[in-house]
């Protein structure tokens, strides 16, 4: 199985390449592994996901984009580099990290966890000799592979006898890498920076990627969302943390009721769940190659509600290709506490409400003989309590009359005395509510999908002799880099008049196309195009009618030169299928000639 993974991921890599969907970076210099350029129609297929990001019910046929329209957001547009500040208060600096070893020998550096998972599949795939229990170990490691530490990874590597895949050299101990590229801002190189996170790796490498992000911000005591119901009824592959830690398999559940059961934390993270599985699958993602893994609790952030990843797979395994986290109001905390600007949303109220309220009252004067030039951070810090810990100090003011309270500006704690601070409950007539909302984050790996959806698209079919593979790719209409293509049935100028009539009017229409007026056989013509999953294809065969070739039935359609423009719009904009048009078009019998295959190009 694994040969055949090896020799499928060869098959689209070469094919990819050959086309320029893309190439190695400065190739003619050798290149840097991880660094590729999209080719021309590579380029045009990240344009068509990051401008149509799904069709919708609302929008169901026109370039609306269902992330922001249809959900009411607002798009920004970020500088990549980020202050260090930032970066700091976010915990990036610390925490972004992977865990590497080295060869001893060479210094060839590898992802310990991707050594590791690669010996448990092969010993899985192909070690006949492995005793029930062996098997039941190696799987379990693959089950919380993402939550092993570096300790443990370290000592896994050393039982099995892992060593570096290119020169079987020793490897060392893991260590943490972090994954930001260190820049400075500005002429004076004073200003730390590092690259956004996302920004710093390779494109189609499977493991870090170009990433587009949602924050949708909700509050943390009501998480329910209008639209729920819209998709609450998908049923879709579903991995619970439950079913990974004991050996289990991902298994089919309806999202409704692993919202109400608790599997997914609330509703609007369900709802993003939704969503993200509608998106992939419309944009071409097998829906039985995908499934929504939750996090191992080692793997959260212990400040995080929830996260689930999409992970999608390929022959290289299952790979995340989208997180959707509810990250709590972590992050808004965060950089409000490092920067003193207060993040919050407010809820005015239709009437005022009137609430008992804490109300905590520092005493400056007391403050100020206390602690001098310290005053301002104790006072802020009492401000800032919590109720719990406010309360818990009122009564400890009360019974002793001082207590020890720590100031974590000052990195030591102090004595506060009952003068110093006035601590109560008062009631108090409210207009509106103010809270630091929580974070809905779905991020989605923009690169790692594009890959996936040429593999889950790609696909060979027999060409004029047994032995003859042609490529093709299945790619949807609505996402196809390149809708249709044009080509004279033989090179005469009636017929090239025609054929550029027709180019003009796909390109009034604003439809990406290929004009092809050379003399090469028609079959050849049509296997090139089908190798980078042009999905129709216009022969010119008289100067009145046209025909229109689907590309993966390979059924032809008789079309007035007037209207085959407009037909070859409904079905790339989705707003016809290519069986509707069959209905309502008579067919063409291709002569065999015209069906003649070729994988020259």
């Amino acid at each position: 199985m694994a040969g055949n993974r090896e020799a499928f991921r060869v098959a689209v890599g070469n094919t990819l390449e050959r086309r320029l969907f893309y190439v190695p970076s400065f190739k003619i210099y050798g290149g840097v592994a991880g660094l590729y350029d999209y080719g021309p129609p590579g380029d045009r297929q990240k344009s068509r996901f990051s401008v149509i990001e799904m069709c919708t019910e609302r929008y169901p046929y026109d370039n609306k984009k269902h992330f922001v329209l249809e959900e009411g957001m607002l798009e920004v547009d970020c500088p990549c580099v980020t202050p260090e500040v930032v970066l700091k208060a976010s915990g990036h600096v610390e925490k972004f990290t992977d865990l590497m070893v080295k060869d001893e020998k060479t210094g060839s550096c590898y992802r310990a966890d991707h050594l590791l998972k690669d010996f448990c599949k092969e010993k899985l795939e192909n070690d006949n000799t492995l005793s029930p229990q062996k098997v039941e170990e190696l799987n379990h490691i693959l089950a919380v592979l993402d939550d092993l530490s570096a300790e443990q990874l370290g000592t896994k590597i050393k039982e099995y006898g892992i060593a570096a895949p290119d020169t079987k050299n020793p490897l060392s101990d893991p260590y943490p890498f972090n994954l930001m590229f260190q820049t400075s801002i500005g002429p004076s190189g004073l200003s730390a920076g590092y690259m956004r996170p996302e920004t710093a790796q390779g494109l189609l490498r499977v493991r870090e990627f170009t990433l587009a992000e949602i924050e949708h911000f909700v509050d943390p005591e009501d998480k329910s969302h209008p639209k729920f119901c819209d998709v609450s009824d998908l049923e879709f592959l579903m991995f619970p943390r439950e079913d990974q830690l004991t050996g289990r398999s991902a298994t089919r559940l309806r999202l409704g009721e692993a919202v109400s059961e608790g599997t997914v934390n609330n509703e609007t993270l369900g709802f993003f769940i939704g969503r993200v599985y509608l998106f992939l699958t419309q944009l071409g993602i097998d829906k039985d190659r995908l499934r929504f893994r939750q996090h191992l609790p080692n793997e959260m952030a212990h400040y995080a509600a929830d996260c689930w990843d999409a992970e999608i797979e390929c022959s290289y395994g299952w790979i995340e290709c989208v997180g959707i986290a509810d990250r709590s109001a972590y992050d808004l905390r965060a950089h409000s506490d490092k920067s003193g600007v207060p993040l919050e949303a407010h809820e005015k109220f239709a009437e005022p409400r009137e609430v008992e309220k804490l109300v905590i009252t520092p005493s400056k004067k007391e403050l100020g003989l206390a602690f001098k030039g310290d005053q301002k951070m104790v006072l802020e810090a009492l401000e800032a309590m919590g109720e719990t810990e406010a309360l818990g100090m009122k009564a400890a003011l009360e019974s002793k009359g001082d207590v020890d309270f720590k100031v974590c500006t000052l990195g030591k704690d102090v004595t506060i005395k009952r003068n110093m601070v006035s601590i109560n409950m008062e009631k108090k007539k409210e207009h509106q509510r103010k809270f630091t909302p929580s974070v809905i984050e779905p991020s989605f790996g923009i690169g790692r999908i594009i890959y996936c959806l040429f593999e889950h698209c790609f696909y060979q079919r027999t060409g004029k002799t047994d032995d003859e593979q042609l490529n093709v790719f299945r790619f949807p209409p609505l996402v196809a880099p390149i809708k249709c293509t044009v080509f004279p049935l033989v090179k005469v100028e009636k017929f090239d008049v025609v054929a550029k009539k027709i180019s003009k009017a796909l390109t009034t229409a604003g439809i990406s196309h290929i004009i092809d007026i050379t003399g090469t056989s028609i079959g050849k013509r049509y296997a090139r195009t089908d190798e980078i999953g042009v999905p129709l294809a216009i022969t010119v065969d008289s100067t009145t009618s046209v025909t229109v070739r689907d590309r993966d039935s390979k059924d032809q359609i008789r079309v007035e030169v007037e209207e085959v423009a407009s037909v070859v719009k409904e079905v790339t904009d989705g707003q016809s299928t290519w069986a509707d048009i069959m209905w309502r078009y008579p067919a063409h019998t291709a002569l065999a000639t015209d069906e003649e295959e070729a994988s020259e190009t």
